[in-house]
């Protein structure tokens, strides 16, 4: 049984190991017709998973730094072309990423805008001014309040002032009658018969 197991463990290195040569191989290869050396294309063209390679430090590393060659033909002015792309590319996409984010935050405040001048333009809005306008209607509103409060305390005295002078004018009737003789009302009385003295 141990014997078994140490089999399957030599079997299982020694097929990592022929996976690994066939990489390097396959990097090398690569690298020599001048192709696009990446852990994608390496792994493809070995017939390895990606996985392969990114599990082993090592095996990444050396793919990585075969790519960061220049190719055996290449001139210089054509390496210095290639990362003057490469460095363009970059700051290109994060220009896109800036625009882009740009874009959207437009987007979304002219969405609101139109949102807000639709909503006023039907009338359902409230007006820009709506909260200066309320203000003013509350101090109307408490204006005319005073000012009937103001009117039934003035109708309350001048029903006072009404019923105090009709009875000044009933007390001031009434003495004048009482002094006016003509006024009084006379009593007359029939005279009574005197008796017959007559023989």
């Amino acid at each position: 049984m141990t014997a078994s197991w140490g089999h399957l463990a030599k079997a299982r290195v020694a097929d990592s190991e022929r996976r690994r040569a066939k990489v390097l191989k396959v990097r090398d290869q690569l690298a020599a017709n001048g192709e696009e050396i990446t852990v994608s294309s390496v792994a493809r063209a070995a017939g390895v998973h990606r996985s392969l390679i990114h599990r082993h430090g090592d095996l990444h590393a050396a793919v990585l730094a075969r790519a960061a060659e220049p190719p055996p033909d290449a001139t210089a002015g054509t390496q210095v072309s290639r990362r003057s792309l490469l460095a363009d590319v970059a700051n290109l996409t994060a220009r896109n990423g800036r625009l882009s984010a740009h874009i959207t935050r437009l987007e979304r405040r002219l969405s609101e805008s139109l949102g807000q001048a639709a909503w006023e333009a039907s009338g359902l809005g409230a007006p820009a001014d709506v909260e200066t306008r309320t203000r003013r209607n509350t101090e109307l509103e408490q204006q005319i309040l005073d000012l009937r409060a103001e009117l039934d305390e003035r109708d309350e005295d001048l029903a006072a002032a009404r019923a105090a002078n009709r009875e000044l004018m009933a007390q001031i009737n009434g003495g004048t009658q009482a002094d006016n003789p003509t006024s009084r009302k006379v009593i007359r009385e029939a005279p009574q018969e005197c008796p017959d003295w007559s023989p």
